[in-house]
């Protein structure tokens, strides 16, 4: 086979500096991001097999990772669906007020998380103001795993509307109206019309709220309550056991993050390219 047939490995650039480029991006990837997990594998394979295998299968260890992840997992769900009304309603209306609402979605990323977590426990405690109200039925938010829920909900609300915002601009509202003047139902121009081009960009934020969520400290511990096997996270879970100079403890329940965070995150990229392929983005 001729050089012309086969396939270049690399595609062709009128700028120069691919190798030096490549370079770049490597080691800085490597600086940042590679060598300090390659650190966190090696302190938590000092524990030994069995230590990490016993830290690992702990009842508390587990229960904290499924709070953590759990929760995560119910936060970024529900703010797929609140985040994409907030994010329609902004695109597709205009009324008073509204540059004040765009710009308060911002304000979990600005905010530091420790004033988030006194803020949400003011007002979901029993004694705040919206404890107070649910108190009566037996509802408690504050110091259970739905504070959790609530404080996840809070930090990562900010990535579905903003990945999903600029999907929603581009998209023509003439096409909505064809469907509908075409006699489509909301619901079908929903699913045909607005929903396939807005997935992958979903998808996208969805990743990022997840994420989000799952490495979330600062604003869960003041209204969690922190009762180990309740509403104790995975990330408290860390600091208690460096706070205990178990340094390798923390470490192995950092690993087990890590590999649960690269795991959903691989599997949800896997589906948003498949997605692109079938809708013909790629």
């Amino acid at each position: 086979m001729s050089s012309l047939a086969r396939r270049p490995w690399r595609a062709h650039s009128i700028l120069p500096g691919f190798g030096i480029g490549l370079g770049i991006a490597v080691t800085a990837l490597s600086l940042i991001v590679l060598i300090p997990l390659a650190a966190l594998v090696i302190k938590a394979a000092s524990a030994g097999p069995a230590g990490f295998v016993a830290l690992a299968l702990s009842p508390r260890t587990l229960l904290a990772l499924r709070l953590s992840f759990g929760a995560a997992l119910i936060a970024a769900l529900v703010n797929v669906i609140f985040g994409v009304i907030i994010a329609w309603v902004l695109v597709r209306y205009d009324f008073p007020g509204k540059k004040l609402l765009d710009a308060a979605i911002d304000l979990p990323f600005a905010l530091p998380t420790a004033v988030a977590g006194i803020a949400l426990t003011a007002i979901y405690a029993p004694n705040g103001w919206i404890g107070g109200l649910l108190a009566p039925w037996g509802i408690k938010i504050a110091y259970t795993p739905l504070g959790v829920v609530m404080a996840l909900i809070f930090v990562s609300l900010p990535f579905i509307v903003r990945t999903v915002q600029p999907v929603l601009q581009e998209c023509e509202a003439e096409l909505e109206e064809a469907a509908a003047l075409s006699g489509a139902s909301r619901l079908r121009t929903i699913w045909s019309v607005i929903l396939p081009p807005l997935l992958p960009a979903l998808l996208t934020g969805f990743i990022l709220a997840l994420a989000r969520a799952v490495g979330e400290y600062g604003s869960v511990i003041f209204i969690a309550g922190n009762l180990p096997g309740i509403s104790e996270i995975a990330p408290l879970l860390i600091v208690i056991r460096l706070e205990q100079f178990d340094y390798a403890g923390a470490a192995v329940v950092g690993v087990l993050m890590l590999a649960i965070s690269f795991t959903l995150i691989l599997s949800i990229n896997s589906l948003q390219a498949l997605v692109r392929r079938r809708l013909g983005y790629v």
